[in-house]
């Protein structure tokens, strides 16, 4: 299963057209495991924010969902540089802040040069 599902990640960060990835799953199946893996060995750098309990990430996603601006968030969140294609940013339990899923549409649309990967659990929507 581990290959398989890395195997999946490594598809979708080659893919052209690529757009956020959702994991949906139950708790504690490995998902987070999944993708600090996938990351650690296919990416320079990770920024991994984790939503649950977050209140500085529930500040920075209540305002304009600009993903510029977000990005800059993110650094000072993580302590690391987000370089496009070269981090890869992991929102784990996103469904903590509904608008961190929001914002997946305007990176798509507006910033799709950034790799990211959210994952929750009881998620009920995903970006198709």
């Amino acid at each position: 299963m581990y290959r398989e599902k890395i195997e999946d990640l490594i598809t979708w960060k080659n893919s052209k057209n690529k757009q956020p990835l959702i994991i949906r799953g139950a708790r504690q199946v490995g998902k987070t495991w999944l993708m600090k893996e996938f990351g650690k060995t296919n990416y320079k750098n990770v920024a991994y924010i984790h939503f649950d309990n977050n209140s500085r990430m529930e500040e920075l996603f209540k305002g304009d969902l600009i993903p510029a601006k977000i990005i800059e968030g993110l650094q000072i969140e993580t302590g690391e540089k987000i370089e496009p294609k070269e981090t890869l940013i992991i929102f784990d339990e996103i469904q903590e802040v509904p608008r961190a899923l929001t914002a997946l549409k305007y990176f798509q649309e507006e910033a799709p040069e950034y790799d990211i990967i959210a994952a929750g659990s009881l998620l009920r929507s995903s970006i198709t």
